[in-house]
């Protein structure tokens, strides 16, 4: 998804950074793309990294018009850990990423044009961490991370977009939403697609989850 999406995005002829450990396909449109294209090999769980790479764009291009914060899976995990260890690695990591990249990002959405946040959660990192029965909040669920700075990034005039599974504690919309057979590419060009319609909640539930996020082998 994260590939589908930068791919999409420098196809449409914007600047975009993106971040991937080691990423071939990644390195390959660095080459293409050049100086349209930044890549950022770190790992953005970790505090200083993630300010590095804020660093790095800030050296480039001094803004940033749109973060997107694709929060799907993590593939850093050997093959013989449990179901448990791994889906709260996952929920962990992630949870990280995205408080570590929207605090050192914040000051380049605020220099850039029309600036927006988007948040993009898999039907796993969208699980809250620990007991489930737990309100969802900003240090125990993406969801509730992503949540709890609407008000605050309103006010600095950041719109954000949550793309999210169907809740059903807390649906996102009133609509009937069916699963659908999503690939990464189709589910890029829509979203690509619907960013500047700066909707608050975008809805999308996949048939297949391991189409869009796939999980080690």
């Amino acid at each position: 998804m994260g590939l589908a999406l930068v791919e999409k995005l420098l196809e449409e002829g914007d600047f975009v950074a993106a971040s991937g450990r080691s990423s071939p396909a990644l390195r390959n449109l660095e080459w293409q793309y050049d100086s349209k294209f930044l890549l950022l090999d770190g790992d953005l769980s970790n505090p200083l990294e993630a300010t590095a790479a804020a660093q790095q764009i800030y050296h480039r291009w001094g803004a940033l018009d749109c973060l997107i914060i694709n929060a799907g899976t993590s593939d850093y995990l050997g093959s013989d850990v449990s179901a448990a260890t791994l889906f709260a690695s996952l929920v962990r990591s992630n949870l990280n990423a995205a408080l570590y990249c929207l605090e050192s990002a914040r000051a380049l959405l605020q220099s850039g044009n029309s600036p927006q946040l988007v948040g993009i959660l898999s039907r796993y990192s969208a699980l809250p961490l620990n007991d489930p029965s737990d309100p969802p909040g900003p240090s125990n669920s993406l969801a509730g991370l992503f949540d709890s700075q609407r008000a605050a990034l309103a006010a600095q005039f950041i719109d954000m977009t949550l793309i999210a599974p169907l809740n059903w504690n807390s649906p996102q919309t009133s609509t009937p939403v069916s699963p659908e057979r999503w690939t990464a590419k189709s589910a890029a060009e829509v979203i690509v697609g619907l960013l500047p319609k700066r909707h608050g909640n975008l809805v999308l539930e996949a048939l297949h989850q391991h189409d869009l996020w796939p999980l080690p082998k």
